[in-house]
């Protein structure tokens, strides 16, 4: 099992059909995209000496090239490392040394940060610039004629999802992961024929490139916006142009599409489907949507090690069927996709009666093998074969399950997890800081702001300029705190734990 034979079918049956589109610019067809894939496979694994299982990192903004990349490494039996393009230096510096990735893709506009990458510099992985020379040579090499074939248990996409430890971890997933989670799609959250399209306005490094796939399994075209992401002018504009589109977008995406609708009036009877997921969306958000667009929401809940595949609320389920439960079905996260057993459980993993709160369990063959070279973190993640979500939620007798909170407490701004260890860590790094706490506050437009509490070293003088400054140079520009607040002493129990409901609580008075 390879998930290149999908592009290999399509390349073949249809190889006319429209595969990809820049904005309303077509550019390569389905029997061009095979060719250019099949083309970099050999390039990678005879011009380069790439092994099977070898990984290549995609530090790449929302460009044409991001599809011929990803099907071209799994033409050749390789492992591709998707990178999300607003990483600061440091974080990718991490992400290609642990991968241990021999080839990083890069976009022109980021060449540069990627250049300071340690392992850049030192020769362990080779930058190849899209549309540069390198690349241009790759693309001319004769193509291999068949997808490489091995184990569907073969590791085809290490996503880097960072956790309570600070430190990014790679979930790995097979391409019978992938395949599990792409036939749940067409059974759970939407229909997709030839005819169709889908629109990569959310990043390709995350859900909206999972989206590729099952697009690509039914010969739908691909669209990327020539803004490379969520201007929703250019949607509406796009809605307009391609048939049959749909997309992927976090609510607070979904949330400025109404704003805009409510101002334009655009002619949206291309819609097919809005896949949202990636944070809470409000029912009453969710109930304008449908007014404004159309019922044409659907909804996902799913993790990096569990992608897009744990629960669904299909567009059916999000109608109004008199039943007078509708604005519970929207305030869930839908029922349990088809291939998913889905249980919430106590702290000893014993299964919790319906409408009790607990943790969310989940089994199935979407589940990822484990975490690259984190054995502990797999054990800890992954018990009987149930992976530990770190999500708290309650099921109803019916099977519609409703997040509650996050364990981990992952701040979700702009549909991005942001992880408070990592940005804590940045912060002590200061040296006149000697404790912080990061939290996030609701925002009407973002979801969620980033918000430090920080206690300063004795004597110690220093403003949120000074630690703004420090942040961009250790983490991303996005993961930078909003607001600060300065203590004398961070509230904590018993136990010397920081408090963070309290935090939550003194914010939420602010309001």
């Amino acid at each position: 099992m390879n998930l290149s034979m999908l592009l290999l079918r399509a390349g073949r049956a249809d190889p006319a059909r429209p595969a990809v589109f820049h904005g309303t610019r077509l550019i390569a067809s389905y029997g061009e995209l095979m060719r250019d894939a099949a083309a970099l496979a050999r390039g990678l694994r005879e011009r380069l000496g790439l092994r099977a299982g070898d990984r290549v990192a995609l530090v790449m903004k929302n460009v044409p090239e991001y599809v011929t990349v990803m099907f071209g490494c799994w033409w050749g039996g390789l492992t591709v490392v998707p990178a999300n393009a607003k990483l600061h230096t440091k974080e990718f510096d991490y992400i290609l040394s642990d991968s241990g990735a021999s080839v990083c893709f890069v976009t022109p506009d980021l060449a540069a940060t990627v250049n300071g990458a340690t392992v850049v510099a030192s020769g362990a992985t080779r930058l190849i610039e899209i549309g540069g020379a390198e690349w241009r040579d790759l693309l001319r090499a004769e193509p291999l004629p068949m997808p490489a074939t091995f184990d569907p248990d073969q590791m085809a996409w290490l996503f880097y999802t960072s956790g309570t430890t600070g430190r990014p971890k790679g979930a790995m997933l097979s391409h019978r992961n992938i395949m599990m989670m792409n036939a749940c799609y067409f059974m759970d959250v939407d229909r997709v024929s030839a005819t169709d399209s889908c629109l990569h306005a959310a990043p390709m490094s995350h859900g909206s490139g999972m989206l590729m796939v099952t697009h690509l399994c039914a010969s739908a075209a691909q669209v990327i916006p020539e803004s490379g992401g969520f201007e929703t002018d250019e949607i509406f504009s796009l809605i307009k142009a391609h048939p049959g589109l749909g997309f992927f977008a976090a609510p607070t995406m979904v949330h400025r599409l109404n704003l805009a609708a409510e101002e334009s009036d655009p002619d949206t009877t291309n819609l097919r489907t809005i896949v949202y997921g990636g944070g809470p969306m409000y029912v009453a958000d969710c109930k304008r949507a449908m007014s404004i667009l159309g019922p044409k929401l659907s909804q996902i809940y799913g993790q990096g090690e569990s992608p897009m595949t744990i629960t669904a609320l299909s567009k059916a389920r999000h109608l109004d069927t008199g039943d007078g439960q509708l604005d519970m079905r929207l305030a869930s996260v839908g029922v349990a996709q088809s291939v998913v057993d889905v249980r919430v459980t106590d702290t000893d993993g014993n299964v919790l009666p319906w409408g009790e709160t607990g943790e969310i369990v989940v089994r199935g063959p979407q589940v990822m093998m484990g975490y690259w070279n984190r054995p502990d973190a797999t054990a800890e993640t992954i018990r009987n074969g149930w992976l530990f979500t770190g999500d708290m939620g309650a099921m109803t007798a019916d099977g519609y399950l409703t997040l509650k909170d996050r364990s981990k407490d992952v701040i979700i701004s702009g549909g991005t997890n942001i992880y408070p260890r990592e940005v804590e860590e940045a912060l002590l790094l200061h040296p006149a800081v000697r404790e912080v706490s990061v939290t996030g506050k609701p925002h009407p437009d973002w979801g969620e702001d980033i918000v430090a509490f920080v206690v300063l070293n004795d004597g110690a003088v220093v403003d949120e300029r000074v630690l703004d400054a420090h942040c961009q140079d250790h983490i991303a520009r996005f993961k930078r705190p909003k607001h600060y607040r300065f203590l004398k002493e961070l509230p904590k129990n018993n136990y010397g734990k920081v408090t963070k409901t309290t935090l939550r609580e003194w914010l939420a008075k602010e309001a």
